[in-house]
Parts: C-alpha cells; structure tokens; sequence
C-alpha cells in the first residue's frame, strides 16, 4: 500500500501501482472526468500514470494554468499529427504550449506553406481529435532515438536527442503519431472541442538567427466550441484596443524606417502623455524622499565588466563605440544601475545619510531581434522610471515595504486593481545563471518575501525567474480583456555593491557594504503607455488625457466668447482645445468621441445669452447646461476622484 496526501493536508491509502486517474475518481466522478493533468511529488504526470511511492498529489483541470499548459501542450501534437497527415515529407521540430495556445515549429522544405492553408490543418486536426485517441508514454534509449529520427531524416531532433543524457529520453505515442516528449499530457484527443489556428510565421531553428528558418503555426483549442466563440470574440475586441493602431489614432507615437525600426518618435500629444505620467511618479517619488540624477546615454566597457551586465547580455547590447583612442570602447546604454552605483561612489557616506534614494527616467537602448519588435512592448530604445535605493540591511525590509506602497499607487491611480504578486527566485540547478554568494542570494530572497508576507499581499514563488543579480517582486497585472502583463518590478541586491565596491560607515566607525534596491513601477514608460492603452482603449483616467476638454463652436459668430470659455479652462490648468471649423455641430462631436476626449462644451446662441456652456460627456452624452466654473469644479473633483492620495 502507498499513501498520498492531498492539497488541503488529507492522506488515502491507496495499493500501489494506482492510476493518477483512479485516485481522482476515488474523490469523486466530478474530479476524474474534469482532471487534465497532475503533479506527484512536484512531478508531472499523466492521468494514466501509475503511482508506486508514497507521495503528494495536486490535480490540475481547464481551471488551472498547469490544466490549460497540458490541454494546449497535447493539441500541439495532434497539429503535428495533422500537419504530416497533410504534408508527409515535413520535418517536424518542436510545438510547446504558451501562455494562451500552443505552436509548433517545422521545416515545410519546398512547400510553401501560408494563412490561406490553415483552414484544411483545422479541419484535419478536429477529425484526428474526433478519434479520442489515448496519450501514452514510454521511455525510449538514446540509440533507439537517434535511430527513429535518422531512419526519418529529421535533423532536427536528432540534435534534440544528442543533447539529451541517455535514460532520460521519452516519447509520447497517440493514434498511430509519436514524438519526442517530456510529457504533460491530457487523457485523450476527445477532450479538444474547438481549435482556431490563429496565424503562421517565420521562426529560426532554435531562435538562431545563423540557422535554418522553419514556419510556425499558431494555434488555441478549448474543451467547449463556446469557449472558442467567447475567446474570439475577445480577439475581435483586443484588435479594436491595438496600441498601435489606438496610437496612431490618437496621434501619440510614430515609427519611422529611416530612423530606425524599433525606435519610437512620441508626437506632441504622446509627449505630453508621457510628461504627465512622469509628472505623477515624480511627485509620488518626492513625497517618498527620492532624488532626482541624469546619467549619459553610454557607458564605459569596462563599466558593464564590472556590473557583470556585459558578460551575461553583451550579446543583447548594441556593438561596443570604438574610439581612436586604443582600447577604449563605449556601450549605448542598457541599464542604469551601473551608473547609479558610481554616483553613490562619488563620496564617502555614513550610516546616519542612509538610505539615498536615485531616481531617473533613463533612456536605455537593447537591440532585440527584428522579429521580436512589436510595436511599444518591444522596442530598442525605451525610457525605464528607474530608482536605486542604497541601505543598511536593517533598513532594507522597510524600504521594500515603501516601494510596494508606491507601486499599488501608481495601479490605483491607472485603474490596475487586478494583479497577483510574483516572487521571482533564483533557480538553484542552474547557478551558472547568477552571480554573488549562496549567502546573499538567501539574505535577499528572505527578505522580498518576507516584506511581501507583512504587506499582506497575494502572491506565487516562480523558481528561474529571478534577475542575474538577485531576487526580485514582479507584479503581474490582468487588464481589461483578462490578459496577463509583467508591470511593476522591484529587486533586493547585494551583489552590485559588492562588485562596485560601495560602503558607508557605520555607528561603530567601520565600513559596510550597503544593501541596493533596484524597482520600476512603469517598468518602462514606453511598454506601461502601450499596457495602458489597451486597457482603458484609449479612455485615459481624465487626469492623464491628452485633452480634457474639447470646445465645439455651432457657428464662427460664437468664436469670440467660445475664445473666452478657453482662456477661462486653461486659467484653471484644464486641458482645453477649441473646435472652429466649418463643420455641422453632429460632425464634430462624432470625431470628439472618436478622438474620446472625456468632456465636449457645445457653444452656441443659447449659451452665449447665458454665459454657459452645454455639456456632453464621452461614452455618457448630454450633462445639461453649466456655468464655466461649474464645469471646473466638476472636472477637478474627476482628477481628485481618479488619483487616490500618497502617502509615506
């Protein structure tokens, strides 16, 4: 007999060699016809998988990420069997599930393979699910496998297979279709209902640019047809709130070919977005004791060697500035820290000055591959809301619990209420991924997560997401069509100050090495604006709108006092424009609304006799007729009303 021991603390025998599926309809039928997938002892098995030790179970269905991840990871192999049924001579690669879907790689040869095929891979994979074909696994030598796929003439997987230790090689068989596989698998084909294979585009052999391109299919499937409906449907909304093209509506940003892909051009209206969101956190950032530092546009080689930057993303970086001077070479500029720590170096400090806090909106620039590009989420040139803060260790869970303050200011202030905190640690099986002592490494992770703890948030550990340098807190923010986006991000390091060789002296006259949090709330202002208006499609809070209030003039004889109601709006540090061309009054309240300005002001005969204006508001209509301070008084309690009051 075995026992198992379930989430919740409560333990079965059960004899051994029971199915993960069994144990599931021991608890209940509901469970077992609803359960995808499931970890044993932090493992993950298959439904069919027989349990022979003593061990912890958690089930996963279509509620569960990890349910989803084996739907979408399982409906990538039946496309794969799809794609051979159809095209017998592709060389398959490899087909993952992510975030919301699955893909799967392959080499087509001379077939050229487009969107307008996908309909008949749809159709084919829908009658391979039909099938209710069992996902099996089995273990396989590493001869064996190089035998399969060198008698199939896949190249690909066999470079797969040589990299893999022998005894730990499994494929996954269904239907008479196997492949390669670590497994995470749902019981059976039947469970795919609904499948939209979404798009096709180029991909590089192991994201390598040097080798061969393959074509990647894009593919989402579901357990009920509605939920494709449903998820469609959203789609269609998300395609209305691109920020690309809600940016080029609205006139905020600009791309141009010959300054260079991946760099953003911010129009007038764009800039002042962003000045009024720089604005905020610096107010904030003050509040909370922050100095303000500008650091140049480059950076010493020698800098980032230091840092340890260099060695761990030299690649990522654009080529070194090569100057006539032997020897010497500069990097644009990737990250700020470096430049912070050197500004903390410039004197010596003592315990009673801590903590300095350094705040920059600094430029950085990272060439991301041109594949990767897309619009301002990825960019090459972007603006991070950076801040370094250098404290004792006593003062560092203190501090951390600030920067958590300040980061849910800026969420409440811009709508974001729907986040889980992510507790981002180092992944102890790979330490050639990070620097710094075993010991620091701990001290750090200690404390995020016990100033998370105090702060009384929610939140999950992810193992491997850490920065190279230390631990950090990410904040994971659900926007208004239920997708998930990294945000705020704030960082424990004790490893810079090291390697940068930064001290104070302390009440017993020695000198200590000082505890540094790097955080970003934005994150970067170029990614948070493209979030951001995706989130609200473009109906900015009013206290961020790039106009507030638009005036729409019925006739040029009401220009003189339509003139005066602006002076008045802009006396008041109300964003106000004046609408006077000669266009019918309908005309110009349908472009307002498209521009989705929060407030209209109709100036007519009627409200030039009263020394009013008629008010409309965006997406609510007609407000009545108000006296201009009225209008003010209403339009002031708005922005106190959508910006909630910091405090330290």
């Amino acid at each position: 007999m075995i026992k198992i021991t379930f989430p919740d603390g409560a333990n079965k025998n059960y004899k051994s060699g029971v199915s993960v599926l069994e144990v599931a309809n021991s608890i209940s039928e509901g469970l077992a016809r609803n359960v995808l997938s499931a970890k044993y002892n932090n493992q993950v098995v298959e439904t069919t998988t027989t349990l022979d030790r003593d061990g912890n179970i958690i089930f996963f269905t279509w509620n569960n990420d990890e349910g989803k991840s084996a739907f979408w990871h399982s409906s990538a192999h039946v496309l794969a069997e799809a794609i051979l049924d159809i095209y017998p001579s592709t060389k398959l690669t490899i087909g993952p599930s992510i975030e919301n879907g699955f893909y799967y790689d392959a080499d087509f040869g001379n077939i050229s393979f487009s969107e307008k095929d996908l309909p008949e891979l749809e159709k084919k994979f829908i009658e391979l699910a039909r099938n209710k074909s069992v996902f099996k696994m089995r273990s396989c030598s590493k001869h064996e496998a190089l035998s399969f796929y060198k008698n199939i003439d896949n190249q690909f997987k066999v470079e797969l297979i040589d990299g893999l230790e022998d005894g730990t090689i499994t494929f996954c068989d269904h239907s008479n279709f196997t492949d390669l596989c670590r497994g995470g698998h749902i019981p059976n084909t039947g469970l795919i209902k609904a499948v939209k294979l979404t798009s096709v585009a180029g991909a590089y052999w192991r994201g390598d640019e040097t080798k061969q391109q393959l074509t990647r299919i894009y593919g989402i499937s579901f357990p009920k047809n509605k939920e494709l409906t449903e998820y469609l449907e959203l789609i269609e909304e998300a395609k209305k709130r691109d920020h690309r093209k809600l940016g080029k509506e609205l006139e905020l940003f600009t791309f141009s070919k010959k300054v260079g892909i991946g760099l953003p051009l911010w129009l007038p209206k764009g800039a002042a977005l962003r000045e009024r969101l720089e604005g905020f956190l610096k107010k904030a950032q003050k509040i909370a004791g922050y100095e303000q530092v500008i650091s140049p546009h480059i950076g010493s080689k020698e800098l980032y060697m230091t840092s340890g930057h260099f060695q761990k993303y030299g690649s990522d970086s654009f080529q070194p500035i090569e100057t006539p001077t032997e020897g010497e070479s500069f990097l644009l500029k990737p990250m700020n820290c470096p430049h912070h720590c050197e500004i903390y170096n410039a004197r010596p400090w003592s315990y009673k000055e801590l903590p300095k806090r350094y705040a920059e909106f600094g430029t950085v620039y990272r060439y991301e591959q041109s594949g990767e590009l897309h619009g301002l989420t990825r960019v090459r040139c972007f603006t991070q809301d950076d801040a370094h803060i250098f404290c004792m260790p006593s003062q560092l869970n203190q501090e951390f619990k600030n920067v958590i303050d300040l980061v849910l200011h800026v969420f409440n202030s811009l709508g974001f209420d729907n986040f889980v905190a992510q507790v981002s640690l180092r992944d102890k099986n790979n330490p050639e991924k990070y620097i710094g002592s075993d010991e620091n490494w701990e001290l750090a992770e200690k404390a995020i997560i016990n100033a998370t703890k105090e702060k009384g948030l929610k939140y999950v550990i992810e193992y491997g997401e850490a920065a190279f340098y230390g631990p950090k807190l990410d904040f994971i923010v659900k926007d208004a069509l239920g997708r998930k986006w990294q945000l705020g991000t704030i960082q424990v390091d004790y490893n810079l100050p090291e390697r940068f060789e930064l001290t104070y002296k302390g009440d017993d006259n020695e000198l200590h090495q000082p505890v540094m949090i790097h955080r970003a709330p934005f994150g970067s202002l170029e990614r948070f604006v493209a979030i951001l208006l995706e989130h609200t499609g473009g109906n900015f809070p009013i206290w961020l709108a790039p106009e507030q209030v638009i005036i729409l003039c019925v006739s040029e004889k009401h220009e003189k006092y339509a003139e005066k109601v602006l002076n008045y709006l802009e006396n008041n540090e109300i964003r106000a424009s004046l609408d006077s061309r000669n266009e019918t009054i309908g005309k110009k309240i349908r472009q307002a609304e498209m521009n989705k300005i929060p407030f209209m002001l109709i100036v007519g005969e009627k409200e030039h006799s009263n020394q009013s204006v008629s008010v409309r508001k965006h997406r609510e209509g007609d407000l009545g007729s108000k006296s201009t301070k009225e209008l003010v008084d209403l339009i002031k309690k708005e922005v106190d009303n959508s910006m909630s009051n910091f405090k330290i």
